[in-house]
């Protein structure tokens, strides 16, 4: 039954208006829904990005544990290694030669040295004994300056005590003592130009 009205043409334009209305937002929409897979994929690539760093960095971390976890060790053998050096130079050249039984604990110092210097060499442990070198501050320790050396400023004439590093990194600074720069020739330490 109809009453005369057609239903569709006073209600279509109505519904044409809402149809083109809503398909702003329908297209943003769209756009959104194509560009979520893009933003997922760059957010994934980040994600797996960052999971490489830290991956990478807890590789690094574990190879520097393993070439460093003696270090504390290492520092305190260092008193050791000094005092087999200590005995070794106050038994004088003369007295070991005429006395066989010093001779031989002097020998059997000497092994036990070369055996503790060839275990820190297996651990990475190197002695540093810069007689001749330039100073570096860091790896020695001035404790003084000798002049008249023969030797240019600056270099090291004599090492107090060894230093040692493990790999590259400094165990202990070796102590040394460094030539002090000549006065000019012909310069005094008076001012003539007033």
């Amino acid at each position: 039954m109809t009453d005369g009205k057609d239903e569709t043409s006073p209600e279509r334009p109505e519904a044409e208006a809402e149809e083109s209305a809503a398909a702003p937002g329908a297209e943003a929409g769209e756009a959104e829904a194509a560009a979520e897979p893009a933003r997922l994929k760059d957010q994934l690539l980040r994600a797996l990005a960052e999971i490489e760093n830290m991956r990478r960095r807890g590789e690094r971390d574990r190879e520097e544990t393993a070439k460093y976890a003696i270090t504390g060790f290492a520092r305190e053998m260092l008193s050791v290694a000094d005092n087999l050096r200590r005995a070794l130079e106050n038994i004088p050249a003369d007295i070991r030669a005429s006395d066989e039984s010093l001779n031989n604990l002097a020998v059997g110092v000497e092994a036990t040295e070369r055996e503790l210097l060839a275990i820190f060499e297996r651990f990475g442990v190197r002695r540093i004994d810069p007689r001749g070198q330039p100073f570096d501050p860091n790896f020695h320790q001035a404790i003084a300056e000798v002049p008249g050396t023969g030797q240019p400023a600056g270099t090291v004439v004599e090492t107090m005590r060894p230093g040692y590093v493990i790999h590259d990194r400094l165990l202990r600074p070796a102590m040394v003592t460094v030539a002090k720069a000549e006065p000019a020739p012909g310069a005094s330490g008076v001012d003539t130009t007033a």
